[in-house]
Formats: structure tokens, sequence, C-alpha cells
């Protein structure tokens, strides 16, 4: 892959809302966007962008099937795709135009972790 930085990174949470104004009005960071629907919101948090996502009750965790909640943004996600693929990464989620908006794939890391692959606009 070309220039793979760490675009984001996204933390699941069991109370979306609640978490919402803790890192808003307790933590500080200023809130940029909100989807209550996909249960996402994401905070400007420096030099990196910070996301929670709601929906992560112990039931999930106990499934197994929570993110990493980080993401490698590249400049072409296809092409890191066949590449990644090539290399025998496993990925979970083939690269898809998601509902909000972004394009992106999700791969596994050699314990199970869930990684997003994202364009480096996602940042932006």
């Amino acid at each position: 892959m070309k220039n793979p930085v760490i675009g984001y990174i996204t933390l699941n949470v069991i109370d979306y809302e609640r978490s919402i104004a803790f890192f808003r009005d307790v933590i500080g960071f200023p809130l940029l966007i909100s989807d209550a629907q996909f249960q996402f919101a994401r905070f400007q948090a420096g030099g990196v962008a910070f996301a929670v996502v709601g929906g992560a009750g112990k039931e999930r965790k106990a499934r197994g099937d929570v993110h990493a909640g980080i993401a490698i943004c590249v400049p072409d996600v296809d092409s890191a795709y066949r590449e990644l693929s090539a290399k025998g990464v496993r990925f979970t989620m083939s690269p898809s135009k998601q509902p909000w908006g972004g394009y992106m794939a999700l791969f596994a890391d050699p314990d199970g972790n869930i990684f997003y692959l994202d364009s480096v606009q996602a940042t932006q």
C-alpha cells in the first residue's frame, strides 16, 4: 500500500447518547457529525478524527464482532484491497459504498481484530 495513515479511531459504545454527552461536554471534543439512525458520531480530536458507534452491548461483545475501531486510510481503497488480498489478508467486507456516503472495506488482523480500510478523503 502506498502512504497509509491512521485516519480515525472509532470507539464502540453501549450508550450512544451518553457517550456523545461525555466526549462533547465533559472531555470537550467539538462534535462534527451525529447520526442517530446509524448511531455514529464524529468529534474533532486534534490531528486524528475520533468517533463513537453505538450498539456495542454485551451480546455483541460476546459474539466477538466488535471492530477494533482503527481506520487505515489510503488514497485508493480498491487498489489497496487488491494488494492486501493478494498477500492473504482476510477481508470481512469488500470495498463498498456506505449509507453515510463513505467508501470502505473491512479486514481482520491475525488475531481477528477488524480494521477499516478507508479513503484518505474520509479524514478531511
